[in-house]
């Protein structure tokens, strides 16, 4: 009965020590705390020595695995803000870009013949052309851009079409 007790104890000291209970395993090892004489005393001893420090050695494996956890976390964390905020500056630039076509211009180009609204189109800004082609009608925007140099309106269209994806601080597409 006593060398039962002692392989149990045996048993369970080479299994934590081994790292088979792994993080689901939280409870001390129990040794017990009377000894056995004889053949066996050596090893209930010796389980009994060292199983302190395979408890620790338990814990500082847990310990390393969850900083290792929430060093991941904080890594995922950091890339969903770097996310959050390049939508930001997105959504930031679209409602800027939005705003640079006043309804009260928009009113007037789309008043304007198809020539002369070209001619001033061509003479503002990129992003302030394309903003206002974007809020005329099609059929008025599509005679606009036919009477344009053939770049400057593909510029435009690219522009339209691709505003969102392009960073402010590149340089222009051409």
């Amino acid at each position: 009965m006593i060398r039962l007790a002692t392989s149990s104890a045996l048993g369970l000291l080479l299994l934590a020590a081994s790292g088979a209970a792994g993080l689901a395993q939280t409870a001390p090892v129990a040794v017990s705390q009377r000894l056995p004489e004889g053949v066996d005393a050596n090893a209930a001893q010796y389980c009994a020595g060292i199983a302190n420090a395979a408890n620790d050695a338990r814990y500082t494996r847990q310990m390393a695995a969850l900083v290792a956890m929430e060093k991941e976390i904080d890594d995922r964390i950091a890339k969903l803000e770097a996310k959050r905020a390049e939508y930001q500056t997105w959504l930031q630039r679209r409602e800027n870009f939005l705003k640079k076509a006043d309804e009260a211009l928009v009113a007037m180009v789309s008043q304007m013949r198809p020539d002369a609204a070209a001619a001033q189109l061509t003479a503002m800004s990129e992003d302030a052309a394309a903003a206002i082609l974007t809020r005329l009608s099609p059929r008025t925007a599509s005679a606009i851009l036919n009477e344009m140099d053939p770049s400057r309106a593909a510029l435009l269209a690219t522009t339209i079409a691709g505003m969102s994806r392009r960073n402010p601080s590149e340089g222009k597409p051409g």
